[in-house]
């Protein structure tokens, strides 16, 4: 299966700071999984300024799993119709994470 780098936009009323609460929600989830040090190593993202859109890097299973938390928190607390995500693919000169990780 392939890892990607996912695009969050977010509809105007959405604020960063929304964003922001959300990310730091799913970034506890994730550290629980995988621990403090390899998801601060593994979980790449950057919320555009001035705000416009969040990206995530999927390529880890870190980054993978952080953003199908992320995706599960945006839901529960902005609303289904509150974003979109897409799938970005990475570059060619970026390598592939080699493990395998679970659905």
């Amino acid at each position: 299966m392939t890892r990607d780098i996912f695009r969050f936009t977010f509809r105007p009323e959405v604020t960063k700071s929304d964003v922001e609460a959300s990310l730091a929600l799913a970034f506890i989830a994730v550290e629980g999984l995988y621990g403090e040090s390899q998801t601060r190593l593994e979980a790449g993202h950057a919320i555009g300024n001035p705000f416009s859109a969040c990206v995530i890097d999927g390529t880890t299973c870190v980054g993978h799993d952080l953003a199908k938390v992320f995706i599960a928190f945006l839901r529960q607390e902005l609303g289904e119709d509150s974003f979109k995500v897409e799938r970005l693919p990475p570059r060619q000169s970026e390598p592939r994470a080699s493990t395998s990780c679970a659905l």
